[in-house]
């Protein structure tokens, strides 16, 4: 594969600048910023990213402040005990995304808020303290214990707070196939594996966040 060197000069050339090309990109929040997100605001952005799989993302946003309201601002101790009679109840609520399924995962979801806040202090610390160097474990650790954060759901939560990571998309995958890392999409332990060591060399290579150097792979595709 080629080095970090070779990345920001196929960058640079294509935006014609620096100051063009760092305006392109993305800055992650800080680990003391994600440890202050309340896990309220977690559960809500779980959700969210749950209910803007497969939809178009601008109709579920419109229809969010009255999720905020039905699921009781996202409190997980007042969402846990949501029983199916509640959620059948919310199944008629024509403000809401009647989707049974993906109703079903709020509370479930607020118990994995609530496991993690109690073994940890929050859920904002395992977010902040999990390490770049292995953040295809946190996908994992997301899709295992939430409910559908599977395939690109984790690292897509990821990326809306803020937490610093790469997205596998189609561009970020088809450069990598052109850098030889992988020759399919990364779904195997073992892709994901050579993926994420790809990643950890150029982002020693360069002191550059993941989401930077995901955004950077993902120009070097051409459209």
């Amino acid at each position: 594969m080629h080095d970090y060197k070779w990345l920001h000069e196929y960058c640079l050339n294509r935006f014609g600048s620096a100051a063009a090309l760092e305006a392109r990109l993305l800055q992650p929040r800080s680990a003391e910023e994600l440890r202050a997100l309340p896990d309220d605001r977690y559960l809500s952005q779980i959700s969210l990213r749950i209910f803007r799989a497969g939809l178009k993302h601008s109709l579920v946003d419109a229809k969010w402040p009255a999720f905020e309201k039905a699921f009781f601002g996202f409190d997980p101790e007042k969402v846990v005990l949501m029983g199916g009679e509640h959620i059948e109840r919310l199944m008629q609520n024509a403000e809401l995304i009647r989707h049974l399924g993906k109703l079903k995962s709020v509370p479930r979801n607020a118990q994995f808020v609530l496991d993690v806040a109690r073994e940890q202090g929050s859920f904002g610390k395992l977010i902040a303290d999990w390490p770049g160097s292995n953040i295809v474990g946190l996908w994992r650790h997301l899709a295992r214990h939430g409910s559908q954060l599977g395939g690109l759901s984790a690292p897509r939560l990821l990326r809306m707070v803020g937490k610093d990571t790469f997205i596998p998309s189609n561009d970020v995958v088809a450069a990598l196939k052109a850098q030889e890392v992988i020759d399919k999409a990364p779904t195997s332990q073992r892709d994901l594996s050579a993926v994420q060591a790809a990643f950890n060399t150029w982002q020693q290579q360069s002191g550059r966040p993941l989401c930077q150097l995901s955004a950077m792979l993902a120009f070097t595709v051409n459209h």
